[in-house]
């Protein structure tokens, strides 16, 4: 595989420009991003690594460990899922194509030596309603030791996203990169983990956000129960499910999931709509017909996906 090291351009970003690299070229790096918080996450999921076995199967790699909730796992991920400018550029890329933003997918990732290139591939893949009119999904990496060339960084290729074919002859960027920075990919972007040549191991995690009426990777409701997520602040726990999606979408009971999260919570409860804004203006001039004597308009119903 013809890999080359990140020019110069893929570097130190913030919020816009960062989204303007990814509609630009499928992926960003934001250099020394959050570097307390990632030596932190490392520590705290030292032994995890340690306790988990090697996968199974070509994709994940037999010389490769994964594991997920890392929000129950690392006190300090919340700082990772949450900051800041990683949450206004998938607010910017994805939130004009839902409701709310979700999380998809916290997983640690450590690739061993011996390990073989991971197959290329788009992660937006996983949804076959994906039809690239618009992005379903934004990943972030977050190296846990350093990325190189030879212990298998992550390869991206350029301008592979939104449906844009590859030529064979493409080269492939190797994202050489250190604790602290953030790999910031498109859904829709060509990549894959590169072999490991070295005789160390490559770690990092992978926080993945998605349009929050999609069904996500990890299923957060088994992931991070009820009385897990009280303890969340409430933006992540709205984040790891815990927030209805209108119209509708994701409700419990009727009403949105946060409820559970409440110590006050009723036993028997009472389902309240939770439309869209067109929704409610289509639906109160309906009811506002009937109420008048007047036969109600039938375009603009209530829908749900």
């Amino acid at each position: 595989m013809n890999a080359r090291s990140a020019p110069a351009r893929f570097d130190r970003a913030r919020s816009s420009a960062t989204a303007f690299l990814l509609e630009q070229d499928g992926f960003c790096l934001a250099r020394d991003l959050a570097a307390p918080s990632v030596r932190r996450v490392a520590a705290e999921l030292d032994r995890h690594f340690d306790d988990t076995p090697f996968c199974a199967g070509d994709f994940y790699g037999e010389r490769t460990k994964r594991f997920g909730r890392l929000l129950v796992r690392s006190p300090s991920m919340c700082e990772l899922v949450m900051n800041p400018v990683i949450l206004t550029v998938a607010q910017q890329i994805l939130g004009p194509h839902c409701d709310a933003i979700q999380l998809n997918v916290t997983q640690a990732i450590e690739i061993h030596p011996g390990a073989l290139a991971q197959f290329p591939h788009r992660d937006q893949d996983m949804w076959p309603g994906a039809d690239n009119a618009y992005e379903f999904l934004i990943n972030v990496i977050w190296p846990l030791t350093p990325f190189t060339e030879d212990n298998g960084a992550t390869l991206l290729w350029p301008r592979s996203h939104g449906g844009h074919d590859v030529e064979p002859e493409a080269a492939a960027v190797a994202s050489v990169s250190d604790p602290g920075d953030a790999i910031i990919f498109l859904g829709s972007t060509l990549h894959g983990a590169g072999a490991n040549l070295s005789n160390t191991t490559r770690r990092a995690i992978v926080v993945g956000y998605s349009l929050g009426w999609l069904k996500p990777y990890e299923n957060p409701w088994l992931a991070y129960p009820p009385e897990i997520a009280r303890d969340f602040p409430r933006g992540l726990a709205e984040l790891a499910g815990y927030h209805q999606h209108r119209p509708n979408l994701g409700n419990f009971e009727g009403q949105c999931p946060s409820v559970l999260l409440q110590d006050d919570r009723p036993e028997r409860l009472g389902a309240v709509d939770a439309l869209r804004p067109d929704q409610a203006a289509a639906l109160a001039d309906f009811v506002a017909h009937q109420l008048l004597g007047a036969s109600p308009p039938l375009a603009g119903p209530v829908s749900h996906p």
